[in-house]
């Protein structure tokens, strides 16, 4: 275990401490456990676990990271990289059955945790009288002997931090950096190293401003950073570049769309192909989301063979749990693009959701008892 002692929060000048708590490849890691000849060797699991087959990289295992395989790269990519790889298929059930005893222990030790994956948590532990080191050393002892795998925590006295954290030391790493660090400790890193910004934020800020690392950043005024990328993101990057985070751990919250999408082994050019996949792909949104949610907004994706990506969406009138009524309106979106092209993938989104009330159950009549 990799383990960095930074200087603890100041007595009274930090109001939080949270973890961030985030497992090791998690994926690949299960597979390794549940199958030890795997151990040491790169795993890469993605798809139905057929590498010549279309399909993305869900996890791979660090020794398969060594050769430049990554999550979300296509698993044809990872073959030509590593083609001695052990290429597995996704196994969700036995992923989310892990998920929900490594949350079943963090809320042991807090009361406030906020999941943001399968292998990923946020956790208040500010009510704890512990040295937030010594506690997060339990919970990895705890993670590690029931779960046989190893987590990566952070521990910062807000989520931005805690999470910047937990990435310094990967695997099996434990490091706690505090607002006063910030400087000292990120500002040689590249500015990706913040929450929130990705290639092509950092991008546009080295074309802007020229700004590479977080100390670049920190260098740019408020003004010209709202004056250029609008005056919430600019605003923003401002903050985390000094470590300012005072977003809440949030343990219960409503989901804001759902969403699926399908890969075609081999480009699609008939219509007709394409109505009855966005038809499979509605039904499953209806099954999973309307027993809950009213409905308003229909989005469809599609994207063609060539990657170029396109989305169209419709509003209705009122929302709605009617699912011929949202079958009809993703179908009908179809019409709103040019299919002149192949189409490697398509999509539908359901979102603007309404929550539905929750019928009480029937009071039986005073007086009447239950008939035996």
């Amino acid at each position: 275990m990799q383990e960095w002692s930074l200087p603890l929060r100041k007595s009274l000048s930090v109001r939080r401490t949270i973890l961030h708590v985030d497992m090791d490849a998690f994926f690949a890691a299960i597979e390794q456990l549940r199958r030890p000849e795997l151990r040491g060797k790169p795993v890469v699991v993605g798809g139905d676990g057929n590498p010549r087959k279309r399909g993305v990289v869900s996890t791979a295992s660090y020794e398969a990271r060594q050769y430049g395989i990554h999550s979300a790269m296509p698993l044809r990519t990872a073959y030509r990289l590593c083609p001695h790889a052990f290429f597995l298929p996704v196994d969700f059930r036995t992923y989310e059955a892990y998920s929900r005893r490594l949350m079943e222990i963090l809320k042991e030790y807090s009361p406030l945790v906020e999941p943001m994956s399968l292998d990923e948590a946020y956790v208040d532990i500010s009510h704890r009288p512990e040295d937030p080191l010594t506690l997060a050393r339990i919970i990895k002892e705890r993670i590690r002997s029931e779960l046989g795998l190893t987590a990566s925590v952070g521990i910062g006295p807000n989520k931005l931090l805690a999470k910047i954290a937990s990435g310094l030391q990967k695997p099996d790493g434990l490091t706690a950096l505090w607002e006063h660090e910030v400087h000292e400790r990120l500002g040689n890193l590249p500015v990706t190293v913040l929450v929130g910004i990705g290639q092509k934020t950092a991008a546009l800020l080295r074309e802007e401003f020229g700004v590479e690392t977080v100390h670049d950043l920190q260098q740019v005024p408020l003004s010209r950073l709202q004056e250029v990328l609008g005056p919430r993101h600019g605003e923003y990057l401002y903050r985390i570049a000094r470590g300012i985070d005072d977003s809440p751990v949030i343990t219960e919250w409503e989901p804001k769309s759902f969403s699926r999408e399908i890969t075609f082994q081999w480009d699609v050019r008939r219509r007709e192909h394409l109505v009855r996949t966005i038809q499979a792909l509605g039904e499953e949104l209806c099954q999973d989301v309307l027993k809950e949610y009213f409905v308003r907004t229909v989005t469809l994706k599609v994207r063609y063979a060539n990657f170029e990506t396109h989305t169209r969406a419709k509003t209705l009138p009122q929302p709605t749990a009617d699912p011929p009524l949202l079958l009809q309106t993703a179908v009908s979106l179809l019409d709103r693009f040019q299919l002149d092209r192949p189409v490697r993938l398509v999509g539908v989104r359901f979102s603007n959701l309404h929550k539905r009330a929750v019928e009480a159950p029937e009071k039986k009549p005073e007086g009447l008892g239950t008939l035996a």
